[in-house]
């Protein structure tokens, strides 16, 4: 059974529990006489139970689902003759396997080992499949079961759903925090692996990036250059256009719909601005590669400048433009969460709007604002698609923004597009740029929430 299928019958089966534990309540408070010889309402029963029957089966499914592969596969390529194994990698091997019993591959054309090892991988998959339905199932039913027959009017219902519901709750916030543990750690120790191989010296400070590496001793034109700084400085070349577009109109129209504009006015722009923020990334590449970037090329020849069809200052624009949704609508709300007081205060002093907003209004509101162009300055660096289509892929050591340049985030697309043997300090540095990308992004944001936490301090 398909775990979307399994998982609304669990849904179902909680629906039950929930009425019998209802009604259950209902039938020992006409026992007791009233509702009030219960020690809780009897919705927080009928919670109770269906809480049982339903958490700890969900905990079986999604550990299941979480190993279910990965105990399938040890097993297919442990039942493969040692000289089958031997021939390639687990995973590649696993990979065709895979093929051969979805029909991909057709089984005449597969070794005989190979075919036996696809039929055995779909029967594997069938059973995991039937004991896994057969056994949540199960525990849904003894779970809600038990705690319907553990049902007293004397129980208190309502702490032992609410302590559930925190533990949930709790568990919740732990996934954000282990994600971004797993993350660093799969990025750091692949990372490691790639130190091991070129310095860090060398990545951090080298000159010249030209990360194809020589198959063979006779084999020209792959030098094996991981110098990151061209690519470190064409993601600063990017972002600080982007900026310098996003954050001046960004905050003007911020000020503009907080402070002048009318409330039909308001209601009207700012949607209109932050439609902005819905369209695909994707487009705003087609964008810069099929206006922008011709027409900065146009514009810088017309000048007399040289100037590449690909280059830092179209793909900054429009990430700019892309932006500029993000840094008004933060620094609009944190505008609007000055309080009135210190405006009316000023205009009791005698000063004119525009003196309020110089002078009381924009210094309240700069911590938050700080924060959050620090945090448009983080989505700027994880950009991708704008600069694939608009920038280039030449890791160009250049300030010229009418020069093709690329970023971190294409560079470790381009190092893993396709099938990758993660062996090799080719693929290996597209984690280093990684690694290096988050801790940049986790720096800034750990500032911004600083600055903005001071910020709330200072004037709620």
């Amino acid at each position: 059974m398909h775990a979307s299928t399994l998982f609304a019958l669990l849904v179902l089966f909680a629906l039950i529990a929930y009425g019998l534990g209802f009604s259950r309540a209902m039938q020992s408070a006409k026992r007791g006489g009233s509702i009030r010889s219960l020690a809780a309402l009897p919705g927080y029963y009928g919670m109770h139970t269906a809480l049982w029957s339903l958490l700890p089966a969900l905990v079986l499914l999604a550990l299941w689902t979480l190993f279910d592969d990965t105990v399938i596969r040890s097993l297919v390529v442990g039942g493969l003759p040692a000289e089958v194994v031997g021939e390639s990698s687990a995973r590649l091997l696993f990979a065709q396997i895979q093929n051969i019993a979805s029909g991909t591959i057709d089984p005449a054309l597969a070794a005989p080992e190979l075919r036996d090892a696809a039929n055995r991988l779909n029967s594997l998959r069938q059973t995991s499949g039937t004991v896994k339905t057969v056994l949540v199932l199960a525990l849904a039913l003894v779970a809600g079961s038990l705690a319907l027959w553990r049902l007293t009017p004397k129980m208190r219902a309502r702490e032992k759903v609410e302590s559930l519901v925190r533990g949930l709750l709790m568990a919740s916030a732990s996934i954000a925090i282990l994600t971004t543990v797993g993350i660093l750690l799969s990025v750091l120790f692949e990372a490691l692996r790639f130190f091991q191989s070129v310095p860090v010296t060398e990545f951090l400070f080298g000159l010249h990036w030209s990360p194809q590496m020589a198959l063979r001793a006779d084999q020209a034109g792959s030098s094996g250059a991981f110098g990151a700084v061209p690519i470190f400085l064409g993601t600063l070349m990017v972002s600080a256009i982007a900026m310098f577009v996003a954050v001046p109109v960004g905050l003007m129209s911020a000020i503009y719909l907080s402070e002048y504009a009318s409330k039909r006015v308001r209601n009207t722009v700012k949607p209109v601005l932050e439609i902005l923020a819905g369209i695909p990334t994707v487009v705003y590449g087609f964008f810069a590669a099929l206006t922008v970037a011709p027409a900065v090329r146009d514009a810088a020849t017309a000048m007399g400048l040289p100037a590449s069809s690909e280059s830092a200052l179209a793909a900054g624009l429009v990430m700019g433009i892309m932006i500029i949704p993000f840094v008004s609508s933060l620094s609009d709300d944190i505008i609007n969460a000055v309080p009135q007081s210190l405006r009316d205060g000023s205009f009791g002093l005698g000063a004119t709007q525009s003196e309020t907003i110089k002078k009381v209004v924009f210094p309240a509101a700069l911590p938050g604002i700080v924060g959050g162009v620090l945090l448009a300055v983080s989505r700027a660096i994880g950009e991708t698609m704008i600069v694939v289509m608009a920038a280039g892929l030449a890791a160009n050591l250049t300030a010229n923004p009418l020069e093709s340049v690329t970023t971190v985030t294409v560079q470790i697309v381009t190092l893993l597009v396709g099938d990758q043997e993660f062996d090799s300090p080719k693929t290996l540095a597209a984690f280093a740029l990684g690694l290096m990308l988050f801790l940049t992004t986790l720096v800034l944001n750990v500032i911004a929430l600083h600055v903005v936490k001071k910020y709330r301090e200072q004037y709620d």
